[in-house]
């Protein structure tokens, strides 16, 4: 198996907002032309009889499939149940996934949450992208949601860690014919000066800003020239505006930087509060 197919797996534990990430799920590997597994991991339990377990999670598995086949006819679609902390083998499953898709929440959430601790840990500690769908939107399309809400929203850095997010933003805009795809950078003037840019003049800081996200994006336009870019440098912190735009978008994406994952570093405040408070799916991109 190639980095060109490797599956998109889909976590479910009998939620509703686990089946919403299924039929997420689902219509991505389809638009990607990718395999799907879908994946229930067997909680790691004193006094659980492991043949009940492993019998109900064979039933929950038999159900995802249902649904998917429903979905998506001819999708290759199979099932995994390992035994373990659902993090910790989402984790390990994902060294080897395109993406992982987790509901906000899970069964063991308390509904005061928006988002459990499950997929924020995984979102954290993950290898590859995780995308974390929030329930509740109110449109009436069902599987066509994706077509009703066709924007796809990316935070951007003014630096090298923007280039995994970008990629992502890109293929996944590109895979949504007449998608937008709006880039979102904040910038500060304690920023413009870090990065050798104006110092007083606010005006000529986002100008700056602006010649920032068309030098990021000038390669990647020439590569996907189907996709309409927006380049929206917003004053102040970026967080707010994502969280905004993802109420009507099909997908917003930021970026998680690698190594503070040990020590509980693995989502920026900008990131942790867009995965938290987002009003649709965001994906998690390790960069």
């Amino acid at each position: 198996m190639t980095a060109n197919d490797l599956p998109v797996i889909a976590a479910v534990d009998g939620s509703s907002h686990s089946w919403d990430a299924l039929d997420w799920a689902v219509q991505e590997a389809a638009r990607r032309g990718l395999p799907l597994l879908i994946v229930h991991v067997r909680p790691l339990a004193r006094g659980t009889d492991g043949k009940s377990g492993l019998r109900e999670s064979e039933e929950l598995l038999g159900q995802a499939e249902r649904r998917a086949s429903g979905s998506a006819p001819g999708l290759p679609t199979s099932t995994l149940a390992p035994l373990d902390f659902p993090s910790a083998a989402l984790t390990s499953l994902s060294r080897d996934a395109s993406m992982v898709v987790v509901g906000s929440r899970g069964l063991g959430g308390f509904r005061s949450l928006m988002i459990g601790s499950n997929s924020l840990a995984t979102a954290s500690m993950a290898r590859c992208p995780v995308v974390v769908v929030h329930s509740g939107r109110t449109d009436e399309d069902g599987a066509d949601a994706v077509d009703a809400f066709p924007d796809v929203v990316a935070g951007v850095a003014a630096d090298e860690s923007s280039e995994s997010v970008l990629d992502f933003a890109f293929e996944a805009a590109a895979s949504r014919p007449g998608a937008r795809l709006r880039l979102v950078h904040g910038w500060t003037m304690f920023s413009s000066i870090l990065s050798g840019g104006p110092v007083f003049n606010r005006e000529a800081a986002a100008e700056a800003a602006e010649r920032t996200l068309a030098e990021l994006t000038a390669g990647r336009l020439a590569k996907y020239p189907q996709v309409d870019v927006v380049r929206e440098p917003v004053s102040g912190s970026a967080s707010r505006t994502l969280v905004t735009a993802s109420a009507t978008a099909a997908l917003t994406v930021i970026g998680r930087r690698r190594g503070g994952e040990s020590l509980g570093l693995g989502l920026s405040p900008v990131a942790q509060t867009t995965v938290t408070h987002a009003l649709g799916p965001v994906a998690v991109v390790p960069c």
